[in-house]
């Protein structure tokens, strides 16, 4: 049976959950266009202000299913390659949705399943979690985005390790090299995202979507246009209706509430 993402909302978060238990929630075309899909109804629906996404169970996913991706062997080239840009635009989404987006990580996060969580703002993940960059074990290279993204955060060296021996990595270590936001305890890290998000739901959502394009922006900006862009943000911000609240609020001794 194909997998499917099940769509369930938490107050103003929106929960998306990889549901495909039978394959340890391992991905496939079916999730990606959905996805896609649902990035972009939240992204037009102002009650939604933060997105998490966890995988049914107690894995958080898999990676890819092998079986699917075997038999994709003797299909037509365009098949996986189709598959892969199924994947990329999910990806890509997320890293461009205005609204910030937790992965909340229970068991293990493996190939596809770790680059999902790398392309979220924030990953909340399990004591106990267990991340592998697998590709290499099964004769693959890493899609997903992984390579672009680990080369940001880690040091080169690092960065090939992980990507050329596939070795577990505990959470724990991730959390200590800056990858996972915060650690809970084994089957807490839905609930841990959820108190995450309730705080950035408090926050002003224009200001929030500035904070993440400034992010994405900077490691290819140079220092003048990164310069330039947070000028043309804060004014824009400053003149918005959250702008006067904040500033008010604050004078004020009161919590801000922002629309």
């Amino acid at each position: 049976m194909a997998g499917a993402l099940k769509s369930t909302s938490e107050g103003r978060t929106l929960i998306l959950t990889l549901s495909n238990p039978e394959h340890r929630n391992a991905l496939g075309p079916e999730m990606y266009a959905a996805g896609v899909e649902a990035l972009n109804a939240a992204e037009n629906n102002p009650e939604i202000r933060s997105v998490i996404i966890t995988g049914e169970g107690d894995t958080f996913c898999a990676g890819g299913n092998l079986q699917r991706l075997l038999a994709n062997r003797q299909a037509p080239i365009e098949t996986q390659t189709q598959s892969i840009d199924g994947l990329h635009s999910w990806i890509d989404s997320i890293r461009t949705f205005p609204k910030p987006v937790i992965a909340a990580v229970e068991g293990a996060a493996a190939g596809a399943g770790f680059s999902l969580a790398l392309a979220c703002d924030f990953t909340i993940a399990a004591d106990s979690a267990i991340f592998a960059m697998a590709y290499s074990t099964v004769g693959l290279s890493p899609d997903g985005g992984a390579s672009w993204a680990l080369a940001r955060a880690l040091p080169r060296a690092l960065v090939a390790r992980i990507l050329m021996l596939g070795e577990r990595i505990p959470a724990t270590r991730l959390h200590a090299l800056g990858l996972v936001s915060e650690l809970a305890p084994a089957g807490g890290a839905i609930t841990a995202a959820l108190q995450l998000a309730e705080r950035l739901n408090e926050r002003a959502p224009n200001v929030l979507a500035s904070v993440k394009e400034l992010v994405n922006d900077a490691a290819d900006s140079t220092l003048s246009q990164q310069l330039l862009s947070e000028r043309n943000h804060f004014v824009k911000n400053l003149r918005h209706r959250n702008g006067g609240e904040g500033i008010e609020a604050f004078l004020q001794k009161r919590k801000p509430n922002y629309p």
